[in-house]
């Protein structure tokens, strides 16, 4: 049977989303916009599914946007935001976000924007100075994500944000992996819009959610028949919506019992990260001691190809990956460790270990002792 570590991929479904879900998939076909009664009953259920997602990201059901996921969600918050304002054609990002985010950027930039990308120290973090040093009369908004989807690293996003509105500009947060891990409402973060993704909280692939403030314009980049307020039209998902709204209660519940009673998946990840290291010769851990995810641990092996690595450990029964799962399959050094200054051949190297809440201490000893195995066999072949 597979040890399945490879969360901030994707996480399985939850049993409560697939129970709450299936009535409207079996039975539940009516549009929400139809005046008819099970028209009516859809739509009071996507009221009732969008008022949750709301509670749990800070914000009036009104600010709520359903998405697709966490692709959409940042490109409709970063392209949305940038061309419905007028106050100028700048926009300021870092230089590990997601590919989202940087290729929604590279599109602005393509339609005249200047984008102002801002490096990272050795763990990912941005630096303030930089940040602060960037925003200009001309910006129109920042976007930098909350915790990074490669090595964990939690940005200073409140600070960001303070910087960013003393300048009177927006911040857009990509929280996609810091839902359920840590608190992403608006106000929590003090950020104007933030992004997530149903399927890294245990909702269905294809959902997710963009909450943005009222008094926030977005240019939609779907047009038709104005469901949403207009900001994104198409017959919404009453299924995807019950679902995330389920899963996201749900991890929200976890992630509050976690900061009551101490994180056990911290000290769970906190003990594997220290037998690799003791017991695998030049393992090195990247990503930020102190702000990091508390399931994520990513390692570089010095001497040996990440790809191959993650066909041996498959072949042990490990499921890991060797960084952004939008990458898969490319031996290219990620982006986000050539900006932390990690060297290309080092960086190609990578392996990401993402702990779901169910993984077990018996599991990642598992793990640690077939990483032990896989990268003294991939290193006597090399």
């Amino acid at each position: 049977m597979t040890i399945y570590l490879d969360h901030a991929a994707t996480s399985p479904v939850r049993r409560e989303v697939l129970e709450a879900v299936w009535p409207h998939l079996a039975g539940g076909t009516a549009n929400p916009s139809s005046r008819h009664g099970p028209g009516v009953a859809a739509a009071g259920a996507l009221t009732a599914a969008i008022a949750d997602i709301a509670r749990v990201l800070g914000c009036r059901p009104g600010e709520v946007v359903l998405t697709s996921g966490g692709t959409e969600g940042d490109n409709l918050a970063i392209k949305g935001i940038a061309l419905a304002r007028p106050r100028g054609r700048h926009v300021v990002t870092s230089a590990v976000e997601h590919p989202a985010v940087l290729e929604s950027c590279a599109a602005l930039a393509r339609q005249g924007f200047a984008i102002t990308v801002l490096p990272v120290d050795g763990t990912g973090r941005v630096d303030l100075d930089a940040a602060a040093a960037a925003i200009r009369d001309d910006t129109t908004l920042v976007t930098v994500q909350l915790a990074n989807n490669e090595v964990g690293t939690v940005q200073p996003v409140r600070e960001l944000a303070g910087l960013a509105h003393a300048g009177g500009v927006p911040v857009h947060t990509d929280a996609v992996q810091a839902a359920g891990v840590l608190p992403v409402g608006l106000a929590d973060l003090g950020v104007d819009a933030v992004s997530i993704a149903g399927h890294k909280v245990g909702a269905l692939r294809g959902t997710g959610a963009l909450a943005v403030r009222s008094r926030v314009p977005v240019e939609p980049l779907l047009h038709g028949g104005g469901q949403q307020r207009g900001r994104r039209s198409g017959t919404e998902d009453v299924a995807g919506a019950v679902g995330l709204a389920v899963a996201l209660r749900l991890a929200e519940q976890d992630r509050l019992a976690r900061e009551r009673d101490g994180d056990a998946l911290a000290a769970r990840r906190d003990a594997f990260v220290a037998e690799v290291l003791a017991s695998v010769p030049g393992a090195i851990l990247t990503g930020s001691d102190e702000h990091r995810l508390p399931g994520s641990a990513s390692f570089c092996f010095a001497g040996i190809s990440g790809e191959s690595l993650l066909v041996e450990l498959d072949v042990r029964g490990i499921a890991v990956s060797s960084g952004s799962a939008c990458a898969a399959g490319s031996d290219e050094p990620s982006p986000v460790l050539l900006a932390m200054g990690i060297d290309p051949d080092l960086a190609r190297s990578a392996v990401r270990v993402s702990l779901g809440p169910a993984t077990t201490t018996a599991e990642l000893a598992t793990t640690a002792a077939a990483l032990r195995d896989a990268v003294g066999l991939v290193r006597s072949l090399a």
